[in-house]
């Protein structure tokens, strides 16, 4: 019940940011709508934010406009870094444009995150270094919100990004 519950709730946040044009800008904006989709800010929010944005930005796509598929590492705790995807990029479990695959990253890495852009088929591959898993799992214990916020933002080789072969782009309907 718990599942079905948190999952109604991230999917009718999202939908209603996606409505509303406000985005969040200011880091307490991200920290508090990560913290009520999630229920905890913690350093592996802000990575899929982070990757979210950069998605956005390379594939020239509006909050929506993208599918994505998570793998979550062998060693990874979680995959937390799909609802910051999620929050950045707008997709969303129940809409069909975000997936958790059950398969797993490879073992040296941390996640890996395949974004499409739902009008051009454009693909991007993000892998974020299984490395970073202590690192990030430190920040939890030193830092507060947005001192992760912060230092994931500000992060140097947090993660590689990878461009794939095009998909056929969504077709309108």
């Amino acid at each position: 019940m718990i599942k079905v519950n948190t999952f109604l709730l991230v999917t009718t946040l999202v939908v209603c940011l996606a409505a509303s044009s406000a985005r969040p800008e200011k880091p307490e904006e991200w920290i508090a709508l990560g913290t009520r989709i999630h229920g905890f800010f913690g350093s592996f929010l802000p990575v899929g934010i982070r990757i979210g944005l950069d998605a956005l930005d390379r594939l020239h796509a509006q909050p929506r406009g993208v599918t994505v598929i998570y793998y979550s590492g062998p060693k990874s705790p979680c995959p937390c870094p799909a609802d910051g995807i999620a929050i950045a990029t707008v997709a969303s479990i129940g809409q069909g444009t975000l997936q958790v695959s059950p398969e797993k990253a490879p073992a040296d890495a941390m996640g890996v995150a395949v974004i499409r852009s739902k009008t051009t088929g454009s693909r991007l591959k993000y892998t974020v270094p299984a490395a970073w898993i202590p690192k990030l799992e430190e920040m939890n214990k030193t830092l507060d919100a947005l001192g992760r916020y912060n230092a994931v933002m500000k992060a140097t080789g947090l993660f590689t990004v990878e461009a794939l072969p095009p998909e056929k782009p969504d077709e309108k309907k």
